[in-house]
């Protein structure tokens, strides 16, 4: 029964989105209600612990809901400008496969915003530029999703491993790269089949013919860009310990992956554009050079490194308008931080001012964005409020009246107790798990890391194998986590469609977590 009680946060989201195929608004809003009256009548968890976490839950989707804005008015000004246009007019020179272009879209660009920003930027930001390139809302969403996976191990300049990882016994700047190291070289069986993977699912899903050639012929460059990425990170993270490994790798392989198709080396003759929406006429030009439009795309990453890297700046971002909220209702560690400068979105929204003063447009542009924006955020706000409400509560369960630990920890326990010493292929699962609820990789491995590293100690196994572990499977989660995928939903037109856009990403974080633990069992197994 108990165990029942703390699987009601994952099986109640799963029945109404995935299986009866509810909108977010209306499933999580149920899910929220059964999560929150079973913590309250099983539990224990007593009225202000409830109240506190759902205030809490409704703070942090205002945190969200402002990078969700951000990220939404950047695209409508840069459509207003017509930069998107010319952007996409950049990648068709590439090359005008769509195969090809979800890989430097969605895995590599995708990688260098996750690495800069994290807290879910990467989606919001490529969803909506694979849209404008042809794609369809459903495939551009699951793809900008998948894709943004082996990245966020290594996201925001390094959080989710050292913040992630912070409440370790003995863990320092020395410990957090090791840790790295371990994680790049476990990625190398997992990661490097993400281009891969995502050329399956565009092709099975959503291309006309569905011809198993059409993945067959991009095996070898898939598998070049995959290993440029995933060798490159072993290389940066063994160098340079965890802060820039996504940045660095993601550079690498934009750069072999441009040079490359350029070339059309390992690539077929004949594009590949059956998934294609609408058939596109010749690209009309647009009166704007390419780097005017991919400006604001460079201010976002040189200002998100600059806050995150020069001490200074970083001070200012994180004092100069903090709007956290501490101890709600006095209940202590219930907290909520919201340092809006820092914010992804803060950055976001001065892209888009920046964007009408680079591009030479009128700042009405900006203005018709920003009111669009609100309006088509309605659905995506009234789902994360269920959403965060739902995790607050699972995760400040531990606060009861009955002596009980989180359900978190309490699932975790259960599934450590059946499994002993091959828990090297669940751990990556309970990391996706946390991240499934939380939203957060970081926060997932802040959760579970004590956890996975007293299950480590009582099973025998490799401490550091099992916390890689933690942090790889907390990244795939990525791709199924519910308020991420409301918001990829949300920035491409799909609110209401949160369930169609799991089915389809469920699958490879599944195979992720398969890929890194029978990895990491054949390592100890030789080691």
């Amino acid at each position: 029964m108990i165990l029942f009680v703390a699987l009601s946060a994952i099986l109640a989201p799963f029945i109404f989105l995935v299986l009866l195929r509810m909108p977010a608004k209306k499933g999580m809003l149920y899910s929220a209600l059964i999560v929150i009256g079973l913590a309250y009548f099983v539990w224990g968890v007593g009225e202000r612990v409830i109240a506190a976490s759902i205030l809490e839950g409704a703070h942090k989707t205002l945190t969200i809901l402002f990078i969700l804005f951000g990220a939404i008015v950047l695209l409508n000004t840069l459509r207003n400008t017509g930069a998107v246009d010319r952007i996409n007019q950049g990648f068709r020179s590439i090359s005008k496969d769509m195969r090809v272009q979800i890989v430097i879209v969605a895995f590599l660009f995708g990688a260098l915003i996750e690495g800069a920003a994290g807290f879910g930027t990467p989606a919001a930001v490529t969803g909506p530029l694979m849209v404008a390139l042809g794609f369809s809302p459903l495939a551009a969403a699951a793809i900008a999703l998948i894709a943004d996976s082996s990245a966020v191990s290594y996201g925001a300049v390094g959080t989710p491993i050292q913040v992630g990882l912070s409440n370790i016994p003995g863990a320092d700047l020395s410990y957090y790269k090791e840790i790295g190291v371990q994680v790049a070289f476990f990625d190398l069986f997992a990661g490097s089949f993400i281009p891969l993977i995502l050329v399956v699912i565009l092709t099975v899903f959503f291309g006309k013919k569905r011809n198993l050639r059409d993945i067959k012929q991009m095996i070898p460059w898939t598998l070049l860009i995959g290993f440029a990425y995933t060798l490159s990170a072993y290389l940066y993270a063994s160098l340079f310990g965890h802060e820039f490994v996504a940045i660095l790798a993601s550079l690498t392989g934009l750069l072999v992956a441009t040079l490359t198709a350029k070339k059309g080396f390992l690539l077929p003759d004949d594009p590949w554009q059956e998934a294609l929406q609408e058939e596109k006429g010749a690209d009309e030009p647009v009166s704007m050079s390419l780097w005017a439009a991919w400006a604001p795309y460079v201010i976002i990453v040189l200002l998100l490194l600059v806050t995150r890297i020069v001490p200074s700046v970083k001070s200012f971002a994180l004092t100069w308008v903090d709007l956290s909220w501490a101890d709600i209702l006095g209940v202590e560690g219930i907290t909520s931080s919201w340092q809006v400068l820092y914010s992804p979105g803060s950055v976001l929204v001065f892209a888009a001012i920046t964007a009408v003063v680079v591009q030479r447009k009128s700042f009405d542009r900006f203005t018709k964005a920003a009111k669009e924006s609100v309006l088509s955020m309605k659905d995506a706000a009234l789902a994360l409020v269920a959403t965060l409400a739902l995790v607050q509560v699972f995760t400040n369960s531990g606060m009861n009246a009955q002596d009980l630990v989180s359900m978190p920890q309490y699932i975790a326990q259960t599934l450590a107790a059946g499994f002993g010493s091959m828990w090297v292929m669940v751990a990556p699962f309970l990391g996706q798990l946390g991240a499934f609820i939380t939203g957060s990789a970081t926060v997932s491995t802040l959760t579970f890391s004590p956890v996975q590293y007293s299950i480590a100690q009582e099973t025998a196994l490799a401490k550091d194998t099992v916390l890689s572990l933690q942090v790889l499977g907390s990244s795939a989660g990525n791709m199924i986590c519910v308020h991420n995928v409301v918001a990829a939903g949300a920035v491409v037109g799909l609110a209401g469609k949160e369930g169609d856009i799991i089915r389809k990403t469920i699958g490879p974080a599944l195979l992720y977590g398969l890929l890194v633990g029978t990895a990491a069992l054949v390592y100890l197994f030789f080691t």
